[in-house]
C-alpha cells in the first residue's frame, strides 16, 4: 500500500498541477514544518513572524528616557535637582571629606544600598556599629576595622568596595589604597596638617562647614573663587560643597526617615 502525502480534494490546489508534483510540493512543505518545529540549538524555537517596527525619524526623540548619572545620590543641588556621586569606578579614587560623621556615614549607608561593600576603619568602632548591624538587611555588607588593620578587600566589577576612612585629624598611611573598583573616602574633621596632601592627590573634595580661616586655606589649594570660600564659614549643617578638577556644587543632603531613625538628624558637629 502506498502512502499519499497529496492535498485533499477541494484544498485550493490548482488543477493543472499534476499528482507527483502535488507530492513533492507537499513533502517539502511537511520537511520544512518538521524542521520549523524542532528546537534550534542556543536560539529554541521559531517565533511568529511579525512586521517591523518603525518609527518616523521626526518622533525618535519622544522615545529617548530621563537616565541620569549612576552612583550615590548624596542630595539636591541649588535647583533641586538630584547631585550623584560616581563612587564605583574601573580607576583608582580618592576622596576627602572635611566635614562631619553624619555625612559620611549617609554616603556609607548609600554606597551600600547600591552594591557595594563598605569597609570603615575606624578608631570609634562605638559610632559605626549601629549602622553596620542596619545596613544590608542582615547582609555582611558594612564590616568595620581598627586603625591600620584594613585586610585586602578583593575588589571587583561585580563587588565593588569603599573604604571609610575615619582616622581623625591625622590619619596613617592606610595599608588598603584606592583602586579599580575600590575607592577610598577619607574624613576630616577639620583642616589639619595633612589635608593638602589628601586634597591634591583626591579626584573628588567635599568640604563642609568650616571656619574663615580655614576657609581662606582651602579656597587657595582648591583654587576656589573668593565668594565660593566665604560661604564655606556659613554653610547650613547637611550642606557640602562637592568639588573635582573641573566642576563644583553646593549640595545639601537631606536624609530619608529611615536614615533619620538610624542617624539622626543631620549635623556637622559630632
Amino acid at each position: 500500500m502506498s502512502h499519499s502525502f497529496g492535498t485533499p480534494s477541494g484544498s485550493g490546489a490548482p488543477s493543472g498541477a499534476s499528482p507527483s508534483r502535488r507530492d513533492s510540493r507537499s513533502a517539502r512543505s511537511a520537511g520544512r514544518t518538521a524542521r520549523d518545529a524542532r528546537p534550534r540549538f542556543g536560539f529554541g524555537l521559531v517565533g511568529p513572524r511579525r512586521d517591523r517596527h518603525s518609527v518616523p525619524v521626526d518622533l525618535l526623540d519622544a522615545l529617548a528616557l530621563p537616565v541620569g548619572d549612576d552612583g550615590v545620590v548624596i542630595g539636591v543641588d541649588a535647583e533641586s535637582r538630584p547631585a550623584v556621586l560616581g563612587i564605583n569606578r574601573p580607576v583608582p579614587y580618592d576622596v576627602t571629606l572635611i566635614g562631619g560623621l553624619w555625612t559620611a556615614q549617609v554616603l556609607a549607608l548609600r554606597a551600600a544600598a547600591t552594591g557595594a561593600r563598605v569597609a570603615v576603619e575606624t578608631g570609634r568602632a562605638q559610632a559605626w556599629t549601629p549602622l553596620a548591624q542596619a545596613a544590608g538587611g542582615g547582609q555582611p555588607c558594612v564590616s568595620l576595622h581598627d586603625v591600620g588593620r584594613v585586610p585586602p578587600q578583593g575588589a571587583s566589577a561585580g563587588s565593588p568596595v569603599v573604604v571609610v576612612r575615619d582616622c581623625g585629624m591625622r590619619p596613617p598611611r592606610g595599608r588598603v589604597v584606592s583602586a579599580p573598583w575600590q575607592s577610598v573616602v577619607t574624613l576630616l574633621p577639620y583642616l589639619s596638617p595633612v589635608a593638602p596632601r589628601l586634597l591634591e592627590k583626591s579626584s573628588l573634595v567635599g568640604v563642609q562647614r568650616v571656619s574663615p580661616d580655614e576657609a581662606a586655606q582651602i579656597g587657595r589649594i582648591m583654587s576656589l573663587p573668593r565668594h565660593e570660600y566665604e560661604a564655606l564659614s556659613t554653610l547650613a549643617d547637611g550642606v557640602t560643597l562637592w568639588c573635582t578638577p573641573g566642576d563644583r556644587q553646593f549640595v545639601m543632603t537631606q536624609a530619608t526617615d529611615a536614615e533619620t531613625g538610624l542617624l539622626g538628624g543631620a549635623r556637622r558637629m559630632d
